[in-house]
Protein backbone atom coordinates (compact mmCIF):
# COMPACT_ATOMS: atom_id res chain seq x y z
CA UNK A 1 0.00 0.00 0.00
CA UNK A 2 1.58 3.33 -1.03
CA UNK A 3 1.39 6.32 1.26
CA UNK A 4 -1.25 8.48 0.82
CA UNK A 5 0.12 12.14 0.57
CA UNK A 6 -1.28 14.58 3.48
CA UNK A 7 -1.04 18.07 3.64
CA UNK A 8 2.25 17.66 5.57
CA UNK A 9 3.71 15.06 3.30
CA UNK A 10 3.22 11.01 3.13
CA UNK A 11 1.53 9.85 6.47
CA UNK A 12 4.36 7.16 6.94
CA UNK A 13 6.93 10.20 6.91
CA UNK A 14 4.89 12.12 9.53
CA UNK A 15 5.39 9.17 12.65
CA UNK A 16 3.36 7.23 14.32
CA UNK A 17 1.42 8.18 17.61
CA UNK A 18 2.94 5.70 21.04
CA UNK A 19 0.09 5.30 23.83
CA UNK A 20 1.91 4.42 26.89
CA UNK A 21 1.83 1.30 28.36
CA UNK A 22 0.42 2.69 31.50
CA UNK A 23 -2.01 4.67 29.69
CA UNK A 24 -3.36 1.46 28.46
CA UNK A 25 -3.00 -0.49 31.91
CA UNK A 26 -5.21 2.89 33.31
CA UNK A 27 -8.27 2.18 30.14
CA UNK A 28 -7.83 -1.85 31.31
CA UNK A 29 -8.40 -1.40 35.13
CA UNK A 30 -11.25 1.49 34.29
CA UNK A 31 -13.31 -0.88 32.10
CA UNK A 32 -12.45 -3.55 34.71
CA UNK A 33 -14.47 -1.33 37.59
CA UNK A 34 -16.98 -0.98 35.45
CA UNK A 35 -17.78 -4.50 34.52
CA UNK A 36 -16.98 -6.01 37.89
CA UNK A 37 -19.78 -3.40 39.70
CA UNK A 38 -19.15 -1.88 43.26
CA UNK A 39 -16.46 -2.43 45.35
CA UNK A 40 -17.15 -4.74 48.34
CA UNK A 41 -16.87 -2.80 51.66
CA UNK A 42 -13.41 -3.15 53.16
CA UNK A 43 -12.68 -4.06 49.64
CA UNK A 44 -9.97 -2.24 46.90
CA UNK A 45 -10.81 -1.30 43.22
CA UNK A 46 -9.31 -2.91 40.40
CA UNK A 47 -6.10 -2.62 38.76
CA UNK A 48 -4.24 -3.93 35.73
CA UNK A 49 -1.04 -4.26 34.42
CA UNK A 50 -0.42 -4.45 30.32
CA UNK A 51 2.42 -6.03 28.15
CA UNK A 52 2.45 -4.38 25.04
CA UNK A 53 4.50 -5.79 22.18
CA UNK A 54 3.78 -3.69 18.74
CA UNK A 55 0.16 -3.28 18.70
CA UNK A 56 -0.50 -6.33 20.97
CA UNK A 57 -1.26 -6.46 24.19
CA UNK A 58 -1.79 -8.88 27.55
CA UNK A 59 -3.64 -7.45 30.27
CA UNK A 60 -3.72 -8.99 33.62
CA UNK A 61 -6.24 -7.70 36.19
CA UNK A 62 -6.61 -8.19 39.83
CA UNK A 63 -9.99 -7.63 41.72
CA UNK A 64 -11.88 -7.94 44.51
CA UNK A 65 -15.51 -9.67 44.67
CA UNK A 66 -18.40 -9.36 46.84
CA UNK A 67 -19.34 -13.28 47.97
CA UNK A 68 -21.87 -14.78 47.20
CA UNK A 69 -21.62 -14.04 43.78
CA UNK A 70 -21.09 -15.76 40.07
CA UNK A 71 -17.50 -15.70 40.41
CA UNK A 72 -16.89 -17.04 36.42
CA UNK A 73 -19.88 -15.07 34.98
CA UNK A 74 -18.19 -11.54 36.61
CA UNK A 75 -14.28 -12.74 35.45
CA UNK A 76 -15.76 -13.49 31.97
CA UNK A 77 -17.94 -9.58 32.27
CA UNK A 78 -14.59 -8.26 32.74
CA UNK A 79 -12.48 -9.95 30.26
CA UNK A 80 -15.29 -9.43 27.46
CA UNK A 81 -15.51 -5.61 29.20
CA UNK A 82 -11.37 -5.30 28.74
CA UNK A 83 -10.83 -6.68 25.83
CA UNK A 84 -13.20 -4.27 23.86
CA UNK A 85 -12.82 -0.92 25.75
CA UNK A 86 -8.60 -1.64 24.85
CA UNK A 87 -9.15 -2.22 21.20
CA UNK A 88 -12.13 0.22 21.14
CA UNK A 89 -10.09 3.51 22.42
CA UNK A 90 -6.32 2.30 21.82
CA UNK A 91 -6.78 0.43 18.54
CA UNK A 92 -4.49 -2.69 19.59
CA UNK A 93 -5.27 -5.99 19.66
CA UNK A 94 -5.78 -7.96 22.99
CA UNK A 95 -4.46 -11.19 22.64
CA UNK A 96 -5.31 -12.24 26.42
CA UNK A 97 -7.23 -11.09 29.51
CA UNK A 98 -6.20 -12.73 32.75
CA UNK A 99 -8.20 -11.77 35.99
CA UNK A 100 -6.78 -12.83 38.82
CA UNK A 101 -9.63 -12.90 42.22
CA UNK A 102 -7.67 -11.54 45.10
CA UNK A 103 -10.17 -11.74 47.51
CA UNK A 104 -13.81 -12.74 48.17
CA UNK A 105 -15.66 -10.58 50.62
CA UNK A 106 -18.23 -11.90 52.44
CA UNK A 107 -21.61 -9.83 54.55
CA UNK A 108 -20.35 -12.94 57.04
CA UNK A 109 -16.76 -11.94 57.08
CA UNK A 110 -17.51 -7.96 57.43
CA UNK A 111 -19.95 -8.44 60.70
CA UNK A 112 -16.79 -10.15 62.80
CA UNK A 113 -17.38 -13.78 62.29
CA UNK A 114 -14.17 -15.78 63.07
CA UNK A 115 -11.66 -16.46 60.58
CA UNK A 116 -12.20 -19.96 58.97
CA UNK A 117 -14.43 -21.67 57.51
CA UNK A 118 -17.57 -20.38 56.70
CA UNK A 119 -20.94 -22.31 56.25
Amino acid sequence: MAARPGPRGPVRERGATRIADRVVAKIAAQAAREAAGPVPEGGSKPHASVVVHRDVVRVAVSLELGYPSDVGARCGAVRGRVRSRVEELVGMEVHEVTVDVERLHSALTRQGASRGRLS
